[in-house]
Formats: C-alpha cells, structure tokens, sequence
C-alpha cells in the first residue's frame, strides 16, 4: 500500500512538473546594443548611375580622403547584353557635382560629363567618349583671355535642345555696378570642341 501511495505521489509530482514546464514561456532573448564612437568619413564622396540604354550602364564613383577637392573617380562601363565590363580611373582637382551622358557629335557613342567644382565657384568638365571598348578623354577648352574678361566664376553648364551651354556673369564694361550674362554654346566635332558666343537677342 505504501509503495502504490508512493508511485502514485511521484507520478502527480513529474505531472505537475510537466503542467509547470508547459505553462512557463521562454524570456525573448535580449537585445545587446553595441554602440560604436567611431564616426568614419565616408570615402566614396559622389556616385550616379546612368543607363544610356537597357543593358548598358556607367556608374561614376569618386573617393577621397583629407581634402574635399583631391583625389579620383572612377567611371565603371557594364554592358551586361555583351557580358562586356570596362572601367577607368582618373585624378581629379575638384569636387564631382554632376555628371551626364550626352551624344553631342551624333556619332553614336555616348560621352560621359563629370561636372566638376574648384575654387568654391568655378566649374570645369571632364570629358570622356566610350568607343570601341575604349575610355577616350576630349580635352574640355579652358576660356580664353577674351573669354575671361570680367570673368569670376559662378558658371552654370546646361542642355536645351540637345546642345551644351555655359554661362557665367562678367562685370558691365559701360556700368562697373551691373553685371551682364555671357553665354557659350559648345560643338564637339571630331573629338574637338569648338566655342561660340551667344549674344543676347
């Protein structure tokens, strides 16, 4: 009798057991925060990606450490219909603030625009035309001593029908005080640009 009071007495206690195990929820683990101090720069300073057409690709990455004017970008070609990629890496003096693809010669190969900003507010182009597997650098034209007469930066490059432009104010000759607007419009022939002004009508 003893014994069957006594398995019987164990057999409630591992079922209460079992009913107290079943019932109790496992705690969600807890969240551990890692905080870190270190605030890195981050290197790559400008990147656009433009598709010229469906499958081809050029994307623009610059990079940089120290001062914001120095250092390189790099312009990555990703033609996936051809499983064709080709890159290019270049020095540049000046922050990237935009960069755009255009055909401005109608030959059929895209060029690639990289606005770049020195001084605080002067723009300059790098050129770049994508032919025949090929990165080929245009020289951009500085402006000319006539062109730089009253010249003191503040440009604005921009495209209306099709066609590259570039302005910028010069002080009034007749009025020291007033400052008139120059306007150049760009060719590109050949691999060559030519310049010429835009009097206002």
């Amino acid at each position: 009798m003893k014994i069957r009071n006594y398995t019987l007495q164990h057999l409630l206690l591992l079922a209460g057991m079992l009913f107290c195990f079943a019932c109790t929820e496992a705690e969600p683990p807890k969240e551990v925060k890692i905080e870190n101090n270190k605030t890195e720069k981050n290197p790559f300073r400008f990147y656009k990606d433009i598709e010229v057409k469906p499958g081809l690709n050029f994307e623009i990455v610059s990079w940089g450490k120290g001062v914001d004017s120095i250092g390189g970008y790099q312009i990555l070609m990703s033609d996936s219909v051809k499983s064709n990629f080709k890159s290019v890496a270049v020095e540049r003096k000046g922050i990237i603030t935009d960069v755009w693809n255009m055909d401005l010669d109608n030959d059929g190969n895209p060029e690639l625009y990289v606005q770049l900003l020195s001084n605080k507010n002067v723009l300059d182009l790098n050129v770049f035309e994508y032919a025949g597997g090929n990165f080929n650098k245009i020289g951009f034209p500085s402006l000319s001593s006539n062109q730089k007469k009253g010249y003191n930066g503040e440009d604005n490059f921009f495209i209306k029908n099709g066609d590259l432009f570039r302005s910028f104010p010069v002080k009034n000759e007749a009025d020291s005080t007033k400052k008139i607007l120059k306007t150049y419009q760009y060719r590109l022939n050949g691999n060559s640009f030519s310049t010429n002004e835009i009097k206002p009508e």
